[in-house]
């Protein structure tokens, strides 16, 4: 098998001693930065003459970026890489240049399921707050509404489904697998609705709740967003959450930033919920996978 000349990772990538350890196979040379870069300058000269590059989703190479490092012919995503449009690589870019990127999905979501059933269930009983129905709930006959029914969203649908609840989901399509579960597909407005709660999983920078859905969604309701990024537009969000409404979200990216943190009707914990022990063992055996099929 080939070897690179030289990896850089230019940020923290999250992958336990074991799998940095295996870098050392790939490459003549393997470089790990335990900070993030302050600017583009920085990351150029942390990539130097390498050929191979790794970074999370703290850090952007842009093309001006890959312009300044001729020698970069791989870069490997030590994060979700879901479209080119959403990436924190200009994939486009590098696809045009010849340069390799790859990376890595579904690595994190188990801890996200056990997060918003966590919250869920102390929020329906009440331990350490008021129960959301007025008196001790079971998530039993809750109804459940799931936007976007990828892997995270049809993990916690399975998990609704397991304590009892009733499924509706929206995506892009009808699901041949979510309806022979029983899950009922419904248009986005009538989900929006219908359920008690809603469980927003989508790819980052897909927004689909404004002033309109948020109607539609009305009031003493309860809205879970676990994408990188806000599933709403802000300013119909802030005029919804002000109301008789509750919304969980685990980082504040996913919020959309520090304006809500605060909110008396938010429940920001402050931490990725998918940064687990056993992630970071699934990142990264996927990530050596993909310099392996790279090399190979």
């Amino acid at each position: 098998m080939k070897r690179f000349k030289k990896i850089v990772a230019i940020e923290p990538v999250s992958m336990l001693p074991p799998a940095e350890k295996k870098l050392h196979d790939y490459a003549g040379e393997v470089v790990m930065y335990g900070d993030i870069p302050a600017d583009d300058d920085e990351i150029v000269r942390r990539i130097g003459d390498a050929d191979a590059v790794l970074l999370s989703y703290t850090s952007t190479i842009t093309k001006e970026i890959m312009a300044r490092c001729a020698g970069v012919r791989y870069i490997g995503m030590c994060c979700s890489l879901y479209s080119p449009e959403s990436a924190n690589v200009d994939i486009l870019y590098a696809r045009e240049h010849g340069i390799t990127v790859t990376g890595i999905r579904d690595y994190g979501d188990e801890g996200v399921v056990e997060y918003v059933v966590s919250e869920l269930v102390r929020c329906l009983h009440g331990f350490g707050q008021k129960p959301w129905f007025g008196e001790p709930s079971e998530i039993t006959g809750l109804k459940v509404g799931v936007v976007g029914l990828g892997k995270s969203g049809g993990m916690i649908a399975d998990a609704m489904s397991f304590f009892g609840a009733e499924i509706a989901y929206f995506a892009r399509g009808e699901k041949a697998a979510a309806e022979a579960k029983g899950y009922r597909f419904m248009p986005l407005g009538d989900l929006l609705d219908h359920s008690d709660v809603v469980f927003c999983c989508l790819n980052k920078n897909t927004v689909l709740l404004h002033d309109a859905e948020f109607e539609r969604l009305g009031s003493h309701k309860i809205l879970f967003n676990t994408g990188l990024s806000p599933a709403w537009d802000e300013e119909s969000f802030g005029r919804w959450i002000a109301g008789d409404n509750l919304c969980f979200c685990d980082t504040e990216g996913a919020l959309g930033g520090k304006r809500f943190v605060n909110h008396p009707n938010v429940r920001c914990m402050g931490v990725s919920t998918g940064r687990s022990r056993q992630a970071f063992v699934r990142l990264g055996d996927k990530v050596l996978a993909n310099i392996e099929s790279f090399l190979a």
